[in-house]
């Protein structure tokens, strides 16, 4: 019995796609950039002074995060902010200047955590080598009258 030449298509497509799954598995580069971990909601905005300059934060939770930390905001309008962590805190508040947009009171704040890249270690300085065919020059030490 002959099969007619249109069964031989979805078989072939098949047989090829399953191919795919027998591959070699692509492993993961060392040089990619560490992942970033989703944000993370860490507080509200409790106060905002007269000025706009700053905000306080309410914080849900203790406040572990560094000074220098880049935070954002969204309120229920979608506006949205960037806040720099001064550092300051007191009991379940934190301070943290507005760097862009606009807030309200009662804006949520999201942190999102950047893993550090691993420390390199030290450079040791090294005196560069002279080649052989060159000989090393002793200089004396010549005291410089100002």
């Amino acid at each position: 019995m002959k099969l007619p030449s249109w069964f031989w298509l979805p078989v072939i497509t098949l047989a090829l796609a399953g191919c795919s799954l027998f591959g070699p598995k692509k492993a993961d580069s060392p040089a990619e950039t560490p992942e970033t971990a989703a944000p993370k909601l860490v507080g509200r905005i409790a106060s905002i002074p007269a000025d706009k300059r700053f905000v306080l934060i309410q914080s849900y939770g203790s406040w572990k995060i560094e000074p220098g930390t880049i935070l954002t905001t969204r309120g229920p309008d979608e506006s949205t902010a960037n806040l720099l962590v001064t550092g300051e805190s007191l009991g379940h508040f934190a301070a943290a200047d507005l760097q862009s947009g606009t807030v309200e009171i009662g804006d949520a704040v999201y942190s999102q955590h950047i893993p550090k890249p691993p420390s390199a270690p030290a450079d040791i300085q090294t005196v560069p080598e002279l080649p052989e065919n060159q000989q090393k020059v002793e200089t004396e030490k010549v005291q410089k009258n100002n």
